[in-house]
């Protein structure tokens, strides 16, 4: 039905005299606010609740209990917990039939959610009219279509639903050596039709495939199979385990989870780009100042796959195009943008995939990109993954680059991921010239020639200078919810100079810095304090496992979705920078 929960469900208590409301648990942020205020009402209407955990293998919040009471950090930390919970449940078989509802008046009138803001404005061409009736157009109770949304045409290959999804898990399960000896890292990320691993992502996200009916339906093929099967983490069990360690990690942190600021277990790092904080609420804007117009336009050209690394660009076109990139194509593009060159925060990142991934997870989203920049989950900040070898180890020919930058399908192998070495004779003959920075003024002087753009940095160099700062920030040891970084004060703790720190800096990333520096002052440093992590990988408070976790080469932002319900706490609305 067309109309946010929290109007319409008191309307249908009454209506339909409803005696019990059954709904899945959800761990998110805004999940939870809206979930509570749901409960609040049906407690009022004389409702039972029944809710159950279905999104994720083990309840995020038993988890969190079992973990100690703190978030889960690490993938031995779920293990540990998950033991203490119990087996993870067998789903059990879906109903053949559903009873009859009964009488289902809807003579009541239809509160039609605000449409501002518009976190999704970017992709439509038309106007929003899912809302006209409440029951849809045809009165049929459909979901609303992508006219209906206004929304521009999909541009993805990708289907969803729960057909689509258990074909899908039948051919990946039909390889039995695939499914039992699957290991993470091991996958190519440059494969395409087919891709290495199962796609099956999306269809978690959007609930066409039950996370616990993949996991069983793996562990039957794992446990007859004759060979010698992959282990965790690395197989495909170990991959949900993963996923619950990020859903983990967000529930007890909330919001704060979404961001650097306030957050307890995320290390502060002085990026470029810093995100604007309310300092009413202590929670992220949606904006971002702009301290470096450099890094500005590193941003936006990495954002757009022109950064003139041809690895990086075919990655972030195919994100951007068909909304889904592999495990470690991710990995590369995320360390590239934060701690492998840009040195441009995580929170950039993590908004444009929130934008443009179909698989998005708020809690894998953010978990992933605090991973990859190294401010919590995982510490080896000088390890990175270079925008030239890398590719290389599984596709040398460079198929995947010349599949997703046309402009460089002729070049010479030995150029692909370098073309800017190309002698000019070898350019015009591959019919691409490498010259300028990606804008389009450069294709009209190309003589008739396609147009690639040069290297928008020395990578080595900015490697070094990316790893140095690393280092200068995991010696000043501040995480997100230090005194320091709630009220600015971080500054005298670093260099002028140092990358992400100008001279006279006041282009601080909390609107009203003033008043939240009195609110903390006198506080003392105390306070929960962030993970301890150590150069051996991942890590967390209190008996990490040394090495970290093998196989750890692994909007809306905040944990807050945008919502077409619009119904948004007053401290989430926020106006996208776009």
């Amino acid at each position: 039905m067309r109309e946010a929960p929290q109007t319409l469900l008191p309307k249908l208590f009454k209506a339909w005299k409803v005696s019990h409301l059954v709904f899945e648990k959800d761990t998110d942020a805004y999940g939870r606010s809206r979930d509570t205020e749901i409960i609040k009402l049906a407690k009022a209407a004389g409702v039972e609740i029944v809710f159950k955990t279905g999104r994720t293998l083990y309840d995020s919040d038993e988890l969190v209990e079992k973990n100690g009471g703190k978030p889960t950090m690490s993938i031995s930390q779920v293990e540990h917990a998950g033991a203490k919970i119990g087996d993870i449940a067998r789903p059990i078989s879906p109903p053949r039939s559903l009873p009859d509802p009964g009488d289902t008046p809807l003579d009541f009138e239809q509160d039609q959610p605000p449409q501002e803001p518009d976190f999704n404005a970017i992709q439509r061409d038309g106007q929003d009219t899912s809302y006209t009736k409440l029951a849809g157009p045809n009165g049929d109770f459909a979901v609303p279509t992508m006219e209906e949304l206004g929304l521009k045409p999909a541009t993805t290959k990708y289907r969803g639903g729960e057909t689509n999804a258990l074909e899908t898990l039948a051919k990946v399960l039909a390889d039995k050596d695939y499914t039992a000896k699957f290991e993470k890292p091991k996958t190519a990320p440059t494969a395409f039709e087919p891709q290495s691993t199962t796609l099956l992502s999306p269809h978690l996200h959007f609930g066409s495939l039950s996370c616990r009916e993949f996991y069983w339906r793996v562990q039957d093929v794992i446990k007859s199979y004759k060979g010698n099967p992959s282990s965790l983490p690395v197989n495909l069990p170990g991959q949900l385990l993963f996923r619950d360690m990020y859903f983990g990690a967000q529930a007890p942190l909330g919001y704060k989870f979404g961001q650097t600021f306030g957050n307890s277990h995320c290390r502060f790092v002085p990026w470029h780009l810093r995100s604007k904080v309310d300092p009413k609420f202590g929670l992220i804007t949606g904006e971002y100042s702009i301290d470096n117009a450099q890094a500005e336009e590193w941003f936006q050209r990495w954002k757009y796959g022109c950064t003139g690394f041809p690895w990086i660009d075919a990655v972030m076109r195919q994100l951007r195009t068909e909304g889904w990139i592999h495990h470690l194509a991710r990995h590369a593009v995320a360390c590239f943008l934060t701690r492998g060159g840009c040195y441009i925060d995580w929170e950039r990142g993590a908004e444009v995939f929130e934008e443009w991934l179909i698989d998005h997870e708020a809690a894998c989203n953010i978990g992933n990109w605090q991973w990859l920049s190294c401010t919590a989950f995982y510490a080896q900040f000088y390890r990175c993954y270079s925008p030239i070898a890398f590719p290389q180890k599984t596709d040398k020919n460079g198929d995947f680059v010349r599949r997703y930058v046309p402009e460089l399908e002729d070049f010479p192998a030995k150029y692909i991921y370098e073309p800017w070495k190309a002698p000019i004779q070898d350019q015009r003959k591959a019919g691409c010239l490498i010259k300028g920075d990606g804008k389009e003024e450069e294709e009209e002087k190309a003589d008739g020639y396609k147009i690639y753009p040069k290297p928008m940095f020395d990578f080595n160099e900015r490697r070094a200078i990316c790893i140095e700062g690393l280092k200068n920030a995991y010696k000043v040891k501040l995480y997100g919810n230090d005194p320091r970084v709630l009220d600015g004060t971080w500054r005298e703790l670093f260099d002028v100079g140092d990358e992400g720190v100008a001279e006279g800096d006041d282009t601080s990333a909390i609107d009203g810095e003033s008043k939240i520096r009195k609110e903390v002052k006198g506080k003392g440093g105390k306070g929960e304090k962030g993970v301890d992590e150590d150069e051996g990988g991942a890590a967390d408070a209190g008996g990490e496992n040394k090495g970290g976790d093998k196989g750890g080469n692994k909007r809306k932002r905040g944990d807050g979705k945008g919502t077409l319900d619009g119904f948004i706490s007053t401290n989430r609305k926020k106006l996208r920078k776009t």
